[in-house]
């Protein structure tokens, strides 16, 4: 498993980051957030869904309640939540497997709830620190998700500047 991580510092940097980690994914991608509740799950999807050119007047909410939320940008946007589901059979009567590895990205909050049984190209940990802060740990599971943490890597430094804290293993 390749992984890295990197910190931020408010909602707008973590979309930020999102918006980078968007405007490299590919279709296909399937992405599995976990973390505490307002740990910034749905700032990330956020601007992911900006880094996929999805249109501003499509708010990307966090699909709590409808558990699923689809946004058309330059590759569909699959938002799923997953913390009112208790099994992975749930997930099939949603119609999961239609979406994911398909025609656009995927991506899972509270995925820690479902851990069996989805396949994922990468997982990302979010941990608040202190205040505003959060720390964001990517792991890549396949060869795709591999590329896109190498991509990142090198335009989120370049875009924050060699103060920033960051680390990377196998990259």
């Amino acid at each position: 498993m390749i992984s890295w991580q990197t910190q931020t510092g408010s909602p707008e940097e973590t979309r930020c980051l999102g918006e980078l980690f968007g405007g490299l994914a590919e279709a296909g991608l399937v992405v599995l957030l976990s973390g505490d509740l307002g740990a910034g799950k749905t700032c990330f999807a956020q601007g992911v869904a900006r880094g996929l050119g999805v249109p501003s007047g499509s708010p990307v909410t966090s699909p709590s309640y409808s558990l699923m939320h689809i946004h058309q940008g330059r590759v569909p946007f699959y938002h799923f939540d997953l913390y009112r589901l208790s099994r992975v059979d749930d997930l099939t009567d949603l119609g999961y497997d239609e979406f994911a590895e398909g025609d656009g990205l995927t991506l899972v909050e509270w995925a820690d709830r479902m851990t069996d049984g989805l396949a994922a190209s990468i997982t990302v940990c979010i941990d608040p620190l202190a205040g505003q802060q959060r720390r964001f740990r990517f792991e890549a599971r396949d060869n795709r998700g591999r590329a896109l943490l190498e991509q990142l890597d090198v335009r989120w430094t370049a875009s924050q500047g060699p103060s920033r804290t960051k680390s990377r293993e196998n990259l």
